[in-house]
């Protein structure tokens, strides 16, 4: 729950905005026309945060709202330079893996 209060009549995240389904992407949301005309500030607020809205119109997709190009861009370099950091220091402390080692990693705890 937020720290702020929502407008009067206004959730903070109405059934028409959520998630389609248990383990979709909460990242991607489908929307009603009506509502993204009614939450458009709330919406852009999402997007600017990373999310991608896709709008419906009598539940068929008829446009998306997507982060602007350069700041994923930038997001997307900013993310593979930290996972380089981290490599390197891993590889400082640890010592390197070889591609053998890696591959028998991927299943590491897993219960099948």
């Amino acid at each position: 729950m937020s720290d702020h209060n929502p407008p009067r009549g206004f959730s903070e995240r109405p059934a028409a905005i959520r998630p389609k389904a248990a383990g979709a992407d909460p990242r991607m949301r489908e929307v009603q026309s009506s509502e993204a005309k009614t939450h458009l500030p709330q919406l852009l607020d999402e997007v600017e945060r990373g999310a991608t809205i896709v709008i419906t119109r009598h539940g068929r997709p008829i446009a998306r709202l997507v982060p602007e190009g350069e700041r994923r861009r930038r997001d997307i370099a900013e993310a593979i330079e930290t996972m380089k950091k981290l490599a390197k220091e891993r590889a400082e402390r640890f010592g390197t893996m070889t591609v053998d080692e890696i591959l028998s990693l991927r299943h590491e705890g897993h219960k099948y």
